[in-house]
């Protein structure tokens, strides 16, 4: 018997709003991406709960409170351009796309960018823009940016990826050490300088630097 994934998905948004989020657009994009589509085929019955799930690659799909937290805190306007650091399995990428006007998401592992590549085809999501790079660079590019989305922690303010952003341009990004605590904050740059909101307590992997090396634990099925 299949799941029924629309009360699952009911449920969820109904916590969603008793944990504190409010923007009903963020919820509709929410609503609107089947999350069952973005992990693995074993964990499809748990999709809807509000927990991270691995996705392989030792990288996880975010918490659905997290997911609605960060894109609530972007205030995502329909003129927008974001850039997203860390494409993981593309559930994230896929809610931008129903806020803004165009994503560009960066990821570091080639397999779980080109599996994110086809959920995007198939949900006919034509409005992100994929790549396979260092997410410590950002993508410079197609800079500036209105918002920076960051999904793994930098052990400090990524100020490489602030530049990025145009004048006024809002960035939320975890920070901290692996396996130590983590703030999630959302900076805005005004000039040259920059204003730091702390948002949370998170738990994140590592924003890496460089990419896999061929052979290595991390590159393998």
């Amino acid at each position: 018997m299949p799941f029924d994934f629309s009360n699952m998905k009911m449920s969820l948004l109904a916590e969603l709003r008793r944990d504190g989020i409010r923007d009903e657009r963020v919820l509709k994009a929410v609503e609107s991406v089947p999350r069952e589509l973005f992990v693995p085929p074993t964990f499809q019955d748990r999709a809807y709960e509000n927990i991270p799930l691995p996705i392989g690659r030792a990288q996880t799909i975010s918490q659905p409170f997290i997911v609605a937290l960060m894109t609530e805190m972007l205030q995502i306007e329909d003129t927008h351009r974001v850039l997203e650091i860390g494409t993981g399995s593309g559930y994230q990428a896929a809610v931008l796309s129903r806020l803004c006007r165009r994503v560009f998401t960066l990821e570091r592992h080639q397999a779980l960018l080109k599996e994110a590549t086809k959920r995007f085809v198939a949900l006919r999501i034509h409005n992100i823009t994929s790549r396979f790079g260092d997410g410590t660079k950002g993508w410079p590019e197609a800079a500036p940016y209105d918002r920076i989305l960051v999904t793994a922690a930098a052990p400090e303010l990524p100020l490489r990826l602030t530049e990025q952003l145009r004048e006024g341009g809002v960035m939320v990004a975890p920070v901290g050490p692996e396996r130590r605590e983590q703030r999630l904050v959302r900076v805005q740059r005004t000039g040259e300088n920059h204003r730091v909101e702390e948002l949370a307590e998170v738990r994140f992997v590592p924003l890496v630097r460089g990419l896999p090396r061929e052979g290595t634990s991390e590159n393998r099925e």
